[in-house]
């Protein structure tokens, strides 16, 4: 995963020849973790064991069987999900400049999903769309430090 944000159309391109299965994740209006973690539910349609907390965000983004498109054999290289999966973060800047915590936490909770599914493969791809300014023109968030999950 990059922090550097990507025009999105090229990644959807990327992702339709690798054959991943695309997620989108729209964070416009969010402005805290909850809404955050209902986003992510809604459109990652995560597990109802998955709770408001970032470990269990994390744990779920480590399993992916649950995700659209990891149906039997995704492991295998046959069906949908069998080329892996791009997770598109689109209207991020807000989210990012209001709560930089927050946002910092969840960019580590995606880079360790993406670090995880780097070795036994379906791979997964997030990109953060660039699609304009945030709150601070054209300033990304800060670079996210490792540091222990909180809750």
């Amino acid at each position: 995963m990059s922090l550097d944000p990507q025009p999105l159309a090229p990644a959807l391109e990327a992702a339709a020849a690798a054959g991943r299965t695309v997620v989108r994740l729209d964070l416009s209006g969010v402005r805290g973790k909850a809404e955050l973690m209902r986003r992510c539910g809604d459109a990652l349609r995560l597990p109802e064991w998955v709770g408001g907390n970032w470990d269990a965000l994390a744990d779920a983004l480590r399993d992916l069987s649950w995700l659209p498109g990891a149906g039997a054999g995704a492991g295998a290289g046959a069906g949908p999900g069998a080329g892996g999966w791009l997770l598109a973060v689109s209207q991020w800047r807000g989210y990012a400049g209001a709560r930089p915590g927050e946002w910092e936490t969840f960019v580590e909770v995606l880079e360790e999903a993406v670090g995880f599914w780097r070795e036994p493969g379906p791979e997964l791809v997030v990109v953060l769309a660039d699609t304009g300014p945030g709150p601070v023109a054209g300033a990304p968030p800060r670079t996210p430090r490792l540091k222990r999950r909180r809750g």
